[in-house]
């Protein structure tokens, strides 16, 4: 295959490169528009009980769960005559705009769960009828009208449709702000270690290609199924990282036999049947640990499935056929623009007579010094892992909300003075929902049922079809507004309470309303019972995506090395370096330090979805250096049998490369980092100290230090998977002529039997 890839880039350089360009073109211009394509929810399991009930709301009930607050503010006071009028004016308003139903308000209801403790402020809410896109959209009309002066009062919008409507537009604004800090860092590293402008820009235009090919392939997909927002930052920083590593690698190794004294095409193909076979066996192990994503039923989840399946084909491709074929056509000029002189210029001065050390060299050292006390590195490294993954044993899980957003924005300042101000939460209520039932002929019931929630612990008051109930007794009793809590053969009551929305209590409280008998069946909807079934999911399903990405994994590093312990030992160290990120986390975004460095606010929680979503792409980008390295190694030792010797050669040839791999996808994620959206950041971060932790600790460290230790035992194998290997095991060699020197000796371990490929 790899000679074939290799005979179509030497055959038709520019018919390829030309055909790349016209499909990138026609994917710039079908995904220019992406994400207004695309939702911001999606951290719900669908088949769940709040999601049912969710979903019974939207089909039965014009008027669902409140998803607009006007938060009025009269400085006289919220029960002046004047404030009183105006307000009431405001509301009818409201109430006679065609897309807004369930308009309630304090002074229509004198209800003191809407008015602040200090009674300067008071509130009017409303639902917004339509899908999330259409609610985003009537959002747009609605908000130069209501927000701002209105005589002696003042108005702010807020509501779970507000916050997501700000979401969706500070993503879209920080990613183009990602990109622009992003691309020209990892333009700037690559020039670093290419030495050369052209050189440098090839890898790059990789990343491009997969950036645009992926927004083309989730706009597409957008019209089939609901694919989040998030994803699309996703498909940046990963379709960057991921090139700089496969175009980094590519164009590495084809300077390497350039410079060996090989022709173009003896060069192509001898980069594509080594480095490229190695990026094309490393993206697989990438597409399976983010395809396992697919396993949960959570839309968030699946997008970033569908975003890094995509941006790993894409990068695997362009770098596989494009980039070859961008070499072929430069020819000499790849090293155009060279700069090496004014490198070796700073360099004599800082060295001043000393000779340059060769290259490599250091990581030579480094490896040595390991090999020399393995134990100590091993258990150092460990140590200092396990002490960063400590935080993560008191972690509090949560799903995003308001705070996702800075202090300053509308939406939030709202929503935090609902929890500063309101001694309860009116757009926070639980919906307690029963469908084939009679509502008209059981209103003895629905009273008695009523009654017993409303005497649950922090339960403010409980509404329904035959009235308003607090502490166990019926405080009014149905009046006109009343009849929008039933409908045909569905009736739902709204249970307010005191605890917040992303909190144990009022988790508590949806256990404590689903266990009181109801005289029907009822499903409760909310924040809190989307919070417990998505968690119920999530933990369902996680130990079928963990076996998933370990068993691909184990099976793949044992065809790339015929070892039966390196690939448990790759799994294992994998784990041990995520949990040490995990622990960073917890630390930062929960426990809230470096905050005002990062500039975010504190919640007391870390998302659920988020840590789940981190796993599966830190896991496989990680797993990308573990095959770089291993692939190096596993050549050397299966031409010298040498354990020791083969980990310092691996170390020593890919220590650089991988690290600058490494900085440039830290790069990518970091500049995610500076998003607004705080989930956006913890994701950048994360990935950003995933990426770092694994390839200075790790990689170059704990690997080597374990190898060691476990000497030729590293390259054991039964006799069956020794045979498996030999028939179906993927190898890297050196150069065409390198090659078949190198493997006339086999592995002791590993005897090479004619059916074997030879790389």
């Amino acid at each position: 295959m790899f000679d074939r890839l290799a005979g179509l880039a030497i055959r038709w350089p520019r018919t390829v490169v030309l055909v790349s360009l016209a499909l990138i073109g026609l994917a710039l211009f079908y995904g220019s528009d992406v994400t207004s394509r695309l939702q911001t929810g999606g951290q719900t399991d669908p088949g769940s009980d709040s999601a049912l009930a969710a979903t019974a709301m939207e089909q039965s009930f014009t008027s669902g769960r409140p998803n607009l607050v006007l938060l009025v503010k009269a400085p006289d006071g919220v029960d002046s005559a004047s404030a009183a009028a105006e307000a009431t004016k405001l509301a009818s308003q409201l109430d006679a705009e065609p897309k807004v139903s369930a308009v309630v308000s304090y002074w229509q209801t004198k209800s003191p769960a809407l008015r602040s403790t200090d009674g300067k402020e008071a509130l009017i809410v409303a639902h917004i009828d339509g899908t999330e896109k259409q609610a985003d959209t009537e959002l747009d009309t609605l908000g130069p009208r209501y927000r701002g002066d209105h005589g002696p009062l003042s108005v702010e919008i807020g509501g779970s449709a507000a916050v997501r409507n700000q979401v969706t537009s500070t993503v879209r604004g920080d990613i183009s702000a990602a990109e622009a800090i992003g691309v020209p860092l990892t333009a700037f590293v690559l020039i670093l270690v290419f030495r050369s402008f052209i050189a440098a820009l090839l890898p790059l235009l990789v990343g491009i290609i997969a950036v645009i090919g992926t927004n083309a392939s989730l706009k597409g997909l957008s019209s089939l199924t609901d694919v989040s927002i998030f994803s699309v930052n996703l498909a940046t920083g990963l379709s960057l990282g991921l090139a700089a590593d496969y175009g980094l690698f590519i164009v590495r190794r084809y300077r390497e036999e350039l410079r060996k004294g090989a022709d173009t095409p003896t060069a192509i193909r001898t980069t594509l049947n080594t480095a490229g076979r190695t990026v094309a066996f490393s993206s697989l192990t990438v597409a399976v640990a983010v395809s396992s994503m697919l396993i949960f039923p959570l839309y968030f989840l699946r997008s970033f499935a569908y975003a890094g399946v995509s941006v790993v084909i894409l990068a695997a491709l362009a770098a596989l056929i494009t980039l070859p074929a961008g070499l072929v056509a430069l020819g000499k000029y790849v090293d155009a623009l060279d700069i090496s002189a004014v490198f070796l210029w700073v360099g004599r001065r800082l060295r001043g007579r000393r000779e340059p050390a060769a290259p490599g060299s250091g990581w030579r050292k480094m490896a040595e010094a390991v090999m020399r006390r393995p134990a100590i590195y091993a258990l150092l490294s460990i140590a200092f892992l396990l002490l960063l993954g400590a935080p993560f044993l008191h972690v509090n899980f949560g799903l995003p909300d308001d705070r996702l957003l800075p202090k300053t924005y509308e939406s939030h300042t709202v929503q935090q003075a609902l929890r500063d101000d309101f001694d309860s939460r009116p757009t926070g209520e639980l919906d307690v929902v029963a469908t084939g039932v009679q509502p008209q002929t059981e209103t003895a019931a629905i009273n008695d049922y009523a009654i017993r929630l409303s005497t649950l612990d922090r339960v403010v008051r409980v509404q329904a079809l035959t009235g308003t109930y607090q502490g166990g007794r019926q405080v009014a009793p149905a009046d006109q507004s009343s009849g929008r809590f039933a409908n045909g053969n569905a009736t739902y009551l709204a249970v307010t309470s005191t605890a917040e929305d992303i909190s144990s209590e009022s988790q508590d409280l949806v256990h404590r309303v689903r266990a009181v008998p109801a005289p029907f069946q009822v499903r409760v909807a909310g924040v809190p019972a989307d919070l417990i079934d998505a968690k119920k999911a999530l933990v369902a399903r996680l130990p079928w995506a963990i076996g998933m990405i370990a068993a691909t994994t184990l099976v793949l590093i044992f065809l790339l090395t015929g070892s039966v312990l390196i690939p448990i030992k790759a799994v294992v160290m994998n784990t041990l370096s995520l949990s040490a990120t995990f622990g960073a986390l917890v630390w930062i975004f929960q426990d809230y330090h470096l905050s005002s460095i990062l500039n975010f606010q504190q919640t007391g929680w870390v998302d659920v979805t988020l840590l789940v979503l981190l796993f599966c792409v830190a896991f496989g980008v990680s797993m990308d250096y573990e095959v770089f390295l291993l692939s190096r190694i596993k050549e050397e030792y299966a031409r010298t049998g040498d354990n020791r010797s083969a980990v310092v050669y691996g170390i020593e040839k890919t220590g650089g490369v991988v690290t600058a791999a490494a900085l440039i996808t830290s790069i990518v994620f970091i500049a995610m980092g500076s998003s607004r959206v705080t989930n956006i950041k913890m994701f950048g971060v994360g990935l950003a100290l995933a990426m770092l932790t694994d390839a200075s600790i790790v990689r170059t460290v704990l690997v080597p230090a374990l190898m060691r230790l476990a000497g030729k035992a590293n390259w054991w194998a039964p006799a069956p998977l020794r045979w498996v290997y030999n028939r179906f095991g993927l190898r890297e060699g050196g150069s065409t002529a390198e090659h078949e020197s190198r493997h006339t000796v086999p592995s002791p371990a590993l005897p090479v039997s004619t059916g074997g490929r030879r790389a």
